[in-house]
Formats: structure tokens, C-alpha cells, sequence
């Protein structure tokens, strides 16, 4: 298998930068300039104050006092992103896009026959600086896990290169925070339990990786000794819908909620449409003021189409919510589940977790 990542490079702050000439070589931050606002992309120039992405704008601002915040421009970074996709289609047509600026291509067989995976990422990279005038880095491996983690190792417009035989050795000296699916909460599990690197993630045993991680220590098990049999999937089936607010000030007041849980609904309704989506289990996200965060949900045994089928269970669900005392920072609503419902006289009430998109577009 010969598997290529390719990421670009501070996209959105590139995107800009490229846009606006005014904005080269200045700390820049993309992203809504208010109290809530996050930073969604950020510079290099940025970046050495410590700015990143997901961080609040008004930390950031602190961090970094001449911080330029621009506004997001969704539809040109889509723009950006549907040429991106051309080029890739030039070698092969086995893309597993993960984003906007990122995706896995499988050029084991590609349309042009080069027979090294590391002459096609060159090609590929010299392609999208000549079409957008942005850098993009470039991993290249047998395998999506390695090839993600290569792409990473030489920002900016890096290109590196893992193969099989070296594997095994690279993993070994990598500390575990670089290994897909191990976020903050997991390392620092991992670090209590005297795991810092590959190498010490190699040396733990299948059955403690899977009694203190689950299902996902089987997945870290396999990672540390290089084995990761996920194709590259092309064809890519939405199994949910949904749509989320940050509020400028935290709601706890009956009314608050109720309006802003009908616009929530409303623009989901409008997200269903706009991908002719059916689903039949209806999700609640909350994040409260401290951060705390709960989902609940319902299934029913029909389809949720429209705002009068789903405010409802809405409605329902919110009541499950203590946010009197409690108030609320972000709310979220997603539907998902296109399978039929078990046989209900009631509702089933299932609690799951969803990952839900921002109102960007």
C-alpha cells in the first residue's frame, strides 16, 4: 500500500494571508471577534506566542496584544478546498477527505503509474502551490496512521517519508500525545500509568491497553507495532446531521432557552433538508458554564423531518436539563440513527455522543 496525507498549512490564515496582502508575515488569527469567540486557524506568525487553534479569542488577544483577528470566509476556503480535490483526482480517485484542507489519498495504483508514492506527494505539493499559491505538507507511508503522523513532522510544507522497514523504530521514539486518538485526558492517563512513548506503549500488554482504554486499546496496541488495515474510504456515508451555538452570554432563563432552542431547531430542519438526511434518533448537546457537558436523546420510529416532529422531542429532552442553576454556555441539536427503531409502545431514550458542526456557512 502506498498511502498519502496531505494537510495544507495554516490553511484559513493562509487563505487569508494570500487574500490580503496587507496580512503577510503579521501574527493573524481567524475567527469571530466577541467574548465567545474561538479561534478557528492561526498563523506562524501567531503560533510563537503560543496562539492555537480552539483557543478563546479573547486569551489569544492576551497572548499575543498585536493579534489580528479576521473573519472567517467559509466559501472561499471551500473554494480553495474543490481545487485541492482536482488535483488529487489527476492521480487517483481513492480520496477519504477529512476536512476542508486535509484528506488520505491511495496512490497504490494511480492513474499516471508512478511507481514511488513520495514522487506523487512532490508533484502534488508543486501542483497546489502553482494553482493557490498555499504550501501544503505531505506524508507518505503504507498505512493512514503513519502517513497522517508524517505529515505532521515538518510543518511547513514538509514531505516525509515512513517506510516499513524504518516503522517500527520511528513509533518507538514518538511520544504518545502524536498517536491517533490519544488526546490530553487519555495521555495523561497513559502518563500515570508510566506510558510516554511508542515504545513504552509497545511493552503494555493487549489486555491492560483494553481494560483501561476499551475498544480503543486494541487500536493503540496495533498503532505502536505499525499495524493499521483501514482503507482509504472514498465514498464517505453521513451518519448524522447537526448544528450547534456558543451564546455571547450564558442562558438560564425559561424563556432564553426556549427561544433559542426553537431557532436551534430551525436551522437543523434546514440542515436536513439541504442533505436530504433521515434520521431517526434526535440528540440534545449542552455545555454549561463550567464546562460540564451532557448529550440525551430520543429515538422514535418515523423519520424527523420537520419543525413540527422534532421541537417537540426537543422541547422534551430540554426537560431533562437542570439549567436554572446551572446555565447554559452552548446548545446543539443532531439527528441521526437511519435504521429503524426497535418496537416501542414509548420512546427509547439512549444517550450517545455526536460530533457536532459549528453554524459556519
Amino acid at each position: 500500500m502506498k498511502i498519502i496525507h496531505v494537510d495544507m498549512d495554516q490553511f484559513f490564515a493562509a487563505v487569508e494571508q494570500r487574500d490580503n496582502p496587507e496580512l503577510k508575515g503579521k501574527p493573524i488569527a481567524v475567527g469571530h471577534d466577541a467574548e465567545r469567540g474561538v479561534v478557528s486557524t492561526a498563523s506562524y506568525e501567531a503560533r510563537r506566542f503560543g496562539v492555537h487553534s480552539a483557543q478563546s479569542i479573547q486569551l489569544a488577544k492576551r497572548l499575543c496584544p498585536q493579534l489580528i483577528i479576521v473573519e472567517p470566509h467559509f466559501q472561499r476556503y471551500k473554494e480553495v478546498s474543490a481545487q485541492l480535490h482536482e488535483i488529487f483526482h489527476d492521480y487517483t480517485d481513492l480520496i477519504e477527505p477529512i476536512s476542508l484542507d486535509e484528506a488520505f489519498l491511495d496512490v497504490t495504483h494511480n492513474k499516471k503509474g508512478i511507481e514511488l508514492g513520495v514522487d506523487i506527494a512532490k508533484e502534488i505539493k508543486q501542483r497546489i502551490r502553482e494553482t493557490t499559491g498555499l504550501t501544503a505538507s505531505a506524508g507518505v507511508s503504507y498505512c493512514k496512521f503513519l502517513a497522517k503522523i508524517a505529515s505532521d513532522w515538518r510543518k511547513p510544507d514538509g514531505l516525509t517519508v515512513i517506510h516499513p522497514d524504518r516503522a517500527l523504530d520511528f513509533i518507538a521514539q514518538l511520544k504518545v500525545e502524536k498517536i491517533w486518538g490519544v488526546g490530553q485526558k487519555t495521555a495523561e492517563k497513559m502518563h500515570r500509568m508510566g506510558i510516554f512513548t511508542g515504545l513504552d506503549l509497545r511493552n503494555t500488554s493487549l489486555n491492560r491497553l483494553t481494560q483501561e482504554f476499551g475498544k480503543m486499546g486494541k487500536g493503540f496496541y496495533e498503532f505502536s507495532r505499525g499495524i493499521d488495515n483501514r482503507p482509504v474510504i472514498s465514498e464517505w456515508e453521513r451518519k448524522s446531521v447537526s448544528c450547534e451555538q456558543t451564546f455571547e452570554s450564558d442562558i438560564s432563563e425559561n424563556a432564553a432557552v426556549t427561544i433559542h432552542l426553537y431557532h436551534t431547531v430551525q436551522e437543523l430542519v434546514r440542515r436536513i433538508e439541504k442533505n436530504d438526511f433521515e434520521g431517526r434518533t434526535l440528540t440534545l448537546k449542552v455545555k454549561f458554564q463550567d464546562f460540564q457537558q451532557i448529550t440525551r436523546s430520543i429515538t422514535v420510529d418515523h423519520i424527523l423531518r420537520n419543525k413540527n416532529e422534532i421541537l417537540p422531542l426537543a422541547k422534551q429532552l430540554m426537560q431533562q436539563v437542570e439549567f436554572h442553576s446551572h446555565p447554559i454556555r452552548l446548545l446543539g441539536l443532531g439527528v441521526s440513527n437511519q435504521k429503524a427503531a426497535p418496537p416501542h409502545n414509548e420512546p427509547q431514550w439512549i444517550e450517545l455522543e455526536l460530533e457536532f458542526e459549528p453554524w459556519d456557512d
